[in-house]
């Protein structure tokens, strides 16, 4: 099976935009740019779709060998949708999307799984960090606040099979100061 890992990504220079209060503008940007490479990493050998529409995020992407998908489009659903739409283009039979700020990210592996969707929310409950189907299972996504209620209610709405995968590693994004402490904790 063709899996492929779609990665959408802000300007480094302008991402970790919640921890300008403990983070200084470069130490946040070296901790965007060592999430993407972690996320990235975890792809292993998938085909990998970095979506964004920075100069300095395709630069970065195309030197670790990814694919880079241009979405001057504002909005997380519209280059998740690019993303996607890039991957089945070049034959993916399955899709991973992660976003690029998982510190623990290890492997996507377990989330491959034949005729269902994999749902794994952030630590809260409240968003979506990895989304994981099969290209027959294509829907349109919805990301932003409570995402992973609103994923799980589409996912019902057009009775896909859908697991929920509670990961600790893949459940911690890096979003505000709190999540700092807590990946200072497990680390």
């Amino acid at each position: 099976m063709r899996v492929a890992l779609v990665v959408p990504m802000k300007s480094f220079g302008i991402a970790k935009g919640r921890l300008t209060n403990v983070l200084s503008a470069k130490e946040r940007e070296q901790l965007a740019r060592d999430c993407a490479r972690i996320v990235i990493t975890a792809g292993g050998n998938w085909a990998t779709y970095v979506v964004c529409d920075a100069t300095d995020v395709a630069s970065w992407a195309t030197s670790v060998g990814a694919n880079v998908v241009s979405c001057p489009s504002p909005g997380l659903d519209v280059a998740v949708a690019a993303g996607v739409t890039a991957a089945i283009a070049d034959g993916a039979q399955h899709v991973v999307v992660a976003h690029g700020d998982l510190p623990l990210a290890s492997t996507f592996e377990h989330l491959v799984l034949d005729g269902h969707v994999a749902l794994v929310p952030d630590r809260h409950g409240d968003g979506t960090n990895v989304l994981s189907f099969p290209t027959v299972m294509r829907f349109t996504t919805a990301y932003g606040p409570q995402s992973f209620s609103r994923h799980q209610e589409i996912l019902a709405a057009l009775r896909y099979k859908y697991v929920v995968v509670n990961d600790d590693d893949l459940s911690l994004d890096l979003d505000t100061a709190d999540d700092l402490v807590e990946l200072e904790k497990r680390a």
